[in-house]
């Protein structure tokens, strides 16, 4: 009963990311200050081999496997009978995670990091860099990131959502982002 209403709490739309965050706690290996975790977040089945830093932001649809589930065609050829290999995940402090990256056992993202969204994280993410990809890899380093994006930075944090939308329908297109 007790997990039931953990997951109805969890889905809950109106509850805020921080309040999400501070839920999981308990749950995690350990989790810092300042965290928000979105909704459909998946902490899988081993959640205490989970350690997240100060100031993550994880968003909505990430997953963390911390076991190879693969290993169920091993035991079923009898090659490894009731065994399981698990790793522990470790994410520093003030990383954000994009919409739907998956992490996979054994991994450590460093402090200052960018996952992309859509990434498999597959193998260790060093400090300050912004990964992305299938698997995914180091593309920069988040100094490299902020001169990407410096030319169209918007001070609208802060604004509410009418402000925003006000002030980006009436900013030079030129000042917007192009891919």
């Amino acid at each position: 009963m007790k997990n039931i209403l953990f997951s109805l709490k969890e889905r809950n739309p109106r509850l805020s990311n921080r309040k999400r965050a501070e839920m999981y706690r308990g749950k995690l290996g350990s989790m810092g200050k300042n965290c928000e975790v979105f909704m459909k977040v998946s902490f899988g089945s081993e959640p205490y081999l989970i350690d997240i830093g100060d100031n993550v932001r994880i968003t909505y649809g990430v997953k963390f496997i911390t076991h190879d589930g693969g290993l169920h065609v091993l035991r079923n050829l009898d090659l490894a009978n009731n065994g399981a290999v698990y790793g522990k995940i470790r994410i520093g402090d003030n990383t954000f995670i994009g919409n739907d990256v998956i992490i996979l056992p054994g991994v450590t993202v460093g402090s200052n990091c960018v996952l992309g969204a859509g990434s498999i994280i597959t193998r260790s993410i060093p400090d300050n860099s912004v990964a992305a990809g299938i698997p995914a890899k180091p593309l920069r380093t988040i100094q490299d990131y902020y001169e990407k994006n410096k030319p169209f930075l918007h001070e609208t944090i802060g604004m509410n959502s009418l402000q925003k939308k006000e002030y980006l329908l009436n900013v030079a297109p030129e000042l917007l982002i192009k891919k």
